[in-house]
């Protein structure tokens, strides 16, 4: 975006929870004091669920829908879809709550009961305020090292009134909407390094569960290892190819498929098998003798419920972005809403000594692919783990190497959400792979806090740097937690209040690191941008006022708004490549014009799909850095 800039297109500004917090400066790419906003996950596909074949809007054809405020309809259609996606989900979310259980050191029983209390309290709310249409609660994996490190600090005990303590805290921040003044303080990437600390965490703790044995004796490789392993190595095998095949369209398969088939092949080979211990369930009002309790041993309790809320919260509100783009219908999320479900959920989990719950992703994006449309699909996932709870004998017939299969493959998702921060900048990369690694080692608080610590004082460097005055720096910190957004202002360019003249005062926010390099150079970034649908950095090339003739479009294509817009359907393209095959530049005083060919390649239901076409980049050169002005592609004549 151009300094120079007056007016610009219009475009979105509304800022998704995601791996970028609002205003975080991250040194070389952005100027202090401003953001860039992390671009909006992918939609999936609408061809993956036809919603319906007559015309007019989804709210006014497809059953369930209703309009901004109005309370969900539950018809028989309603019904037919949610029941069967909400037995698929619960399926699919057993193993996982089981596994998770496992690595909280929280009873299976109590793990279960906890996810059905969440799926009874997420309905009930929905039918009072509806948080988003299509999530599924559950136990989260993100917590499952918070939970285990305070069942080890304070004693299993002493959980449910952390529980209840974590419980008010998010309370206070759904009172208040504090929601958004969280994620302005703690960057996402921060957060997605913290995420893979725990994912590295869980995928270690169930690695030996891969090749553990029935009756372990003095030599550790022996037959039966190797087999358990070579089924282990095969049940992921599995996984992975099913997982890719069905992820867009019945993510619960791969799921479903390796519980079944470890089940059966259980019944032909000895391998460990899965052992509950009996847990008798007891209803009591969760707050301890506060007077027996140290004062110390209040305050470390006060501040690991703090952690658990934050983190809850966090994680609660990222997932409600992506569920909300999940919606079949299009309806829009309200977090807060789905904070009232949390800390009630928690609330009323300590009572029977339960674990905290948040919508999870995985469990969602199988319930809105396998149909749901409505949160009645809640009830039915409710029934699944009840029975399961019911008759527990059930659970006994799961081997404990499929578990460890789906926890491993749950770690590494955690941990590949760094792949996100890559595309950010390398600093972004580099402090949250430090925070992941600090949390891996020293824990959750403690990693969390020295990467906030130096990622502050980083920023105190770098406006230092530019002789920015402490309190400027301390006013810009403070504007971060404020709600008043000029409606003129972009993700690229901030608008404030010109000191001589009292009107609009336009600036860019963005230092391209396009500056210093070469056409070729900045085309090549272009086409990485592409390859890794960084749908800010591809949009980001184009002036304010670029024209684009798309390969694949229809009509030619004005402003920043529109460009992306035809970028967002591209990015739906699975395996989306693009390589330049020949060129040759013309200059023009400072403006460049590059013509030759290029090749779109993708999949298309499997089978790969290359697309040859020529293309002219008309590109400027400013102190500022590269700019495409015109951009024609079209396809070779067949």
């Amino acid at each position: 975006m151009h300094a120079t800039e007056l007016h610009p297109a219009p475009t979105a500004n509304g800022h998704a929870p995601g791996h970028h917090a609002p205003g975080h400066h991250t040194p070389g790419h952005q100027a202090p004091g401003h953001h860039v906003a992390a671009p909006a996950a992918r939609r999936p596909r609408e061809s993956v669920l036809p919603l319906d074949t007559l015309e007019g809007p989804p709210e006014a054809t497809t059953p369930g829908a209703a309009a901004p405020g109005q309370r969900p309809r539950f018809t028989l259609a309603t019904l037919a879809r949610d029941a069967p996606a909400g037995v698929v989900t619960g399926l699919m979310a057993l193993p996982l709550t089981v596994g998770i259980c496992r690595m909280s050191e929280y009873p299976i029983q109590v793990g279960i009961a906890t996810v059905i209390a969440a799926c009874l309290v997420s309905f009930a709310c929905y039918l009072v305020r509806p948080g988003n249409h299509v999530g599924v609660p559950g136990v989260a994996a993100g917590l499952a090292p918070v939970l285990a490190l305070g069942v080890h600090e304070f004693g299993p005990e002493r959980m449910p009134w952390l529980i209840f303590l974590t419980a008010a805290l998010q309370a206070l921040v759904w009172r208040w909407r504090l929601e958004g003044y969280i994620l302005k303080a703690v960057p996402g990437f921060l957060i997605e390094g913290l995420l893979a600390g725990v994912g590295l965490k869980i995928a270690l703790k169930f690695l030996p569960e891969t090749w553990a044995v029935v009756t372990p004796g003095p030599t550790f490789w022996t037959g039966q290892r190797a087999l358990v392993l070579a089924l282990s190595v095969g049940s992921m095998v599995a996984f992975l190819w099913l997982y890719r095949r069905f992820k867009d369209t019945s993510p619960g398969v791969p799921y479903i498929a390796v519980i079944g088939g470890s089940a059966w092949v259980a019944t032909q080979v000895e391998v460990p098998m899965l052992r509950l211990e009996p847990h008798a369930f007891r209803l009591a009002w969760p707050v301890p003798d506060l007077a027996a309790i140290p004062l110390a041993e209040h305050g470390r309790m006060l501040l690991f419920a703090a952690m658990l809320a934050l983190i809850d919260v966090i994680e609660q509100v990222m997932s409600n972005a992506a569920i909300e783009k999940l919606d079949p219908l299009g309806r829009k999320a309200d977090s807060n809403a789905s904070l009232l479900v949390m800390w009630v959920g928690n609330a009323l989990s300590s009572l029977f000594g339960g674990m905290t719950n948040l919508d999870g992703l995985a469990k969602s994006q199988t319930n809105r692919m396998a149909g749901a449309v409505t949160k009645m699909s809640t009830l039915f996932v409710a029934a699944v783990l009840g029975l399961a709870l019911a008759f527990p004998q059930l659970l006994e017939r799961l081997p404990e190497l499929s578990l460890a299969v789906l926890m491993i493959f749950t770690g590494w998702k955690m941990i590949a959400g760094l792949f996100h921060v890559a595309e950010h900048g390398r600093y972004e990369l580099v402090i949250a792979l430090f925070c992941g690694a600090l949390v891996f080692r020293l824990g959750i608080f403690e990693g969390l806090l020295l990467c906030l610590a130096l990622h502050t004082f980083i920023v105190w460097v770098v406006y230092r740097h530019e002789r920015v005055p402490a309190l400027e720096i301390l006013r810009r910190f403070l504007l971060l937690f404020s709600d008043r957004v000029h409606p003129h202002a972009t993700p690229t360019l901030a608008v404030g209040e010109d000191a001589a003249s009292g009107g609009p005062r336009y600036s860019s926010v963005v230092r391209p690191v396009t500056e210093g390099k070469d056409l070729g150079a900045f085309l090549d970034d272009w086409a990485d941008g592409v390859r890794r649908r960084n749908l800010l950095s591809v949009a980001s090339c184009y002036d304010a006022r670029g024209l684009l003739w798309g390969t694949f479009a229809k009509e030619l294509r004005t402003g920043h708004a529109q460009i992306k817009g035809y970028f967002e359907h591209l990015f739906e393209l699975d395996h989306l490549d693009v390589a330049f095959d020949s060129g040759e530049t013309r200059r023009y005083g400072d403006v460049y014009v590059r013509s030759g060919a290029y090749r779109f390649s993708f999949r298309r239901k499997g089978a790969a799909v290359t697309v040859p076409a020529r293309y002219s980049f008309v590109c400027k050169r400013e102190a500022t850095g590269w700019y495409i002005l015109e951009h024609h592609s079209s396809e070779f004549p067949a």
